[in-house]
Formats: structure tokens, sequence, C-alpha cells
């Protein structure tokens, strides 16, 4: 199942916000609601977030394609500022951007010929991430023993990216090899991807999920439940840091402790060849609401305060290995990550 799926003049997505109650589309025929899109969270994923702004630009182009080429240029640019403030901390979103843009910039052609060479560029860019996604769930599949149970937080599968998954996707091709016996999914709080989607995801493809509360995990370790954590990532910094969903670098510190190997799949798209540490990755707060209440019910007093972090950064020396379509790299990464960036 994809989350997004390109009709030429539209986007389709699925509605993550509506999951597992209700499996509804949202269509969306401009780029302004692609946006609108990102910021609700009905798409969400590093990867299916860098799809969906390459489409988004895309669709600016075909609505302003009876411009001249330099006021085209002028309002590409406007709506790429536009799409790159939706989220701030998934570094696939400027990179497809980018992608994009620079079939614009760089094309000589009239304007519908660019805007073409735009639309083959996104569509590029959705068939990639899942090619990548296979290769991951290959290379991350290997080095998974025999028989397993793993644990993973938030989601990283195939709604998460342009399809299969990364994290999900190793899990789905070792359960295809016969050595996943359970995978463990946080319920991840404040919006439950883990309840509402991972675990969808599982029983959907009749993959064996338990599914347990954030503050289980650790017991979950301490009792030997769960001999391998995988997660996703939404940024990785040359050094290796790498944020995620908040409670990662929870699970990476418990899996020190418990001496668990702690491995990150993600594709090439989400390192950020700018920065050197986690320091420097921007880290999105979001609304109070989403931790006062749950699916729409109130759980805690209206005025209370809240730190509502949507992601957290788990230093490198936390993580066993990083799961790329390009192979794992293992710590340390100084100068391996890098060697990526061609």
């Amino acid at each position: 199942m994809n989350a997004l799926e390109w009709q030429g003049d539209s986007l389709k997505i699925i509605d993550q916000t509506k999951l597992p109650l209700f499996l509804s589309y949202i269509v969306c025929s401009d780029y302004e609601r692609i946006v609108q899109a990102i910021r609700r969270l009905e798409v969400r994923g590093a990867p299916a977030i860098g799809a969906c702004a390459a489409f988004a630009l895309v669709l600016a182009a075909r609505k302003n394609a009876c411009l001249p080429k330099p006021d085209f240029l002028n309002a590409l640019r406007a709506a790429k500022v536009e799409i790159a403030g939706a989220r701030p901390t998934a570094v696939n979103l400027f990179w497809a951007l980018e992608r994009v843009w620079r079939r614009a910039a760089d094309n000589e052609n009239d304007v519908a010929k660019t805007a073409d060479a735009m639309e083959a560029e996104a569509v590029a860019i959705f068939n990639e991430d899942i090619a990548a996604n296979k290769k991951i769930g290959e290379y991350g599949a290997a080095v998974l023993p025999e028989k397993c149970a793993v644990l993973t937080h938030c989601n990283a599968g195939a709604l998460a990216t342009c399809g299969w998954g990364t994290a999900l996707g190793v899990i789905r091709a070792a359960f295809s090899q016969g050595k996943i016996t359970m995978v463990y999914a946080d319920e991840t709080r404040p919006l439950l991807q883990g309840a509402r989607i991972t675990a969808w995801e599982l029983v959907e493809d009749n993959i064996p999920v338990t599914l347990v509360t954030d503050s289980t995990a650790g017991w979950v370790m301490k009792k030997d439940l769960a001999q391998v954590i995988i997660t996703g990532a939404d940024r990785i910094a040359l050094n290796g840091d790498t944020a995620n969903k908040i409670g990662t670098f929870t699970l990476a510190v418990l899996a020190k402790r418990h001496n668990i190997p702690f491995y990150i799949a993600a594709p090439v798209s989400t390192i950020d060849f700018s920065i050197k540490t986690g320091e420097e990755i921007p880290i999105e707060e979001r609304a109070a609401e989403e931790v006062r209440s749950v699916l729409g019910a109130s759980v805690a007093p209206e005025t209370v305060k809240v730190f509502n972090p949507a992601f957290d950064v788990t230093p490198n020396e936390l993580i066993s290995a990083i799961i790329t379509e390009k192979g794992l790299l293992y710590p340390p990464y100084e100068g391996k990550i890098s060697s990526l960036k061609e």
C-alpha cells in the first residue's frame, strides 16, 4: 500500500489521521493543499514528505504555466518557500524540493517543457524511494539473527515512504526469510503512529505484532522479549547523530543498557550533508493540544503547560549501524557518511 499516488494533475494521499478506523483519501489538486496535508500530518514520514514536496512544486508549475518564464520562476520561488515551511525537521522535504527546483532553474526550455521536466524529476524521486527501500530491506534483513523479535517505534513503513518502508522494509524482508518471530510496536505518543499505523500495516501483512506502550519498551528488553531494535530517521548528520520521532533516544539508551543492537534504517536522501552533528538539527515543537488530548478526548487539564517536541536526536555512539540502500554503515561514521554524497 502506498501513501501517495500521482495522477498527473493531482496527488492522491491516504489520510493517515483517520487510520486505523477509516481508510480515506485526499485528492490534492493544488500545492497549497499538499502543504496543508504535511502540516496536519495527513501525510507523514520523511521520504513520503519529500515526495509530496516534489509533487507540490510540480502542481505550482502547472498552476503558473501560463506566465512568461521570468514570472513563472518567481511564482515557483514563492511556492517553494511556502512548501519548505511545512515542516522543519525531515530533510527529505528540502532535498526533494531542491531536486525539482533545479530542473526548473536550469532548464532553458519553454514553460510547458520545464513543467514536464519537473514532473519527470518528481516521478523519479518517487520511484527511486521505493527501490531504495527494497535495498534497505535486503541489507537490513541480512544482519538480523535467524530467529529474533524486533522492537520498533513510530511508523517507518509503506505509509511513511513511497512504498515498502525503511524500518518496516527490513522487517518485511526478514519476515519473508523466516527470521522474525514477533514485532513489538511502541504506541508512540502523543499521536499514536505506532498504534494506529505500524500495528495496522503489520496486521494487514499478517506479520505477528504486539502493541506496547512507550514506557513498556524497557521492560520488553529486560525480559529479553526483543533482541533487535530498528527505527527510521528524519535527518542524519555527518557524524551519524540521528533525529527521529520523540522517544527514539530513550530506546537507544535502553538498548545500550541491555546490550541490544540498535539500528537506524533510512535512505541516503535522509542524510543532511550540510550539518556536522545533531546539535544543528532543528527540532519541531508541535501544539500542546496533541498531548492534552488523545483522538479528540481531553486527558489533561486544559491550562497545563506542555512540552511537545516532535523529534529527538540519538547520538551516534548509541547507534549500532545505519542501514541505507548503499549498504550498512558502522561506527565510527566520520567520513563514511560523507562518502555517500556523490
